[in-house]
């Protein structure tokens, strides 16, 4: 199993072998009955679930995505990893990246 972290290193595990940047990406269309609900949500407060929901999925898309693109090149990790959204139109862009290493254990 890949390990993925927000930070530039692991506890008890050195960087051998830095292998480059990785990232995933993915663009989601917005429901319209979604965007319906957010509306009045914006209005009268409260969470919207649906883009929530999206987000969420989104998320784990891009990260699996990165993951498998840092495994392909033989990293056993991805350090620094940094997750971001941005909305345009009826669209949800999300994108994951890092840096693909071979770590392993100190002595």
């Amino acid at each position: 199993m890949l390990t993925i972290t927000t930070t530039n290193n692991l506890d008890g595990y050195e960087v051998v072998e830095y292998l480059g940047i990785v990232t995933g990406e993915a663009v989601s269309g917005i429901n319209m009955f979604r965007d319906i609900g957010a509306g009045f949500r914006n209005v009268f407060g409260g969470r919207s679930a649906g883009y929530e929901d999206e987000m969420q999925q989104a998320r784990e898309e891009v990260l699996s995505e990165m993951s498998a693109r840092a495994e392909s090149m033989g990293a056993n990790a991805v350090i620094g990893v940094s997750v971001g959204y941005e909305t345009f139109a009826e669209m949800i862009m999300t994108c994951a990246t890092g840096t693909a290493v071979r770590v392993r254990r100190k002595a």
